[in-house]
């Protein structure tokens, strides 16, 4: 088994597991504090989606923005092809 491989596995959680990290993030933590925590790692996420969604965005814009580009510059090099009946 590789390094590689088991580092993968060692993120395979089931729910014994998951329930044993809860446990120790309660004892961390305690009661009181969980609550504020879940918050900030909720405010966290929404706050990467957003950020995500941007970069996105950006990316697909600025790929539009070329292509938009590139068939303006198509358009006018068969303009300039085309003769002129007079």
């Amino acid at each position: 088994m590789s390094i590689f491989t088991s580092s993968i596995l060692a993120f395979n959680f089931g729910g014994q597991e998951m329930l044993l990290v809860f446990l120790v993030v309660l004892l961390l933590f305690g009661a009181k504090k969980l609550p504020q925590l879940a918050r900030g790692i909720g405010k966290s996420a929404g706050e990467f989606k957003r950020a995500r969604a941007e970069f996105e965005n950006e990316i697909t814009r600025a790929e539009t923005e070329e292509e938009t580009k590139a068939h303006k510059a198509e358009t006018t090099e068969v303009k300039k092809e085309e003769p002129k009946e007079s």
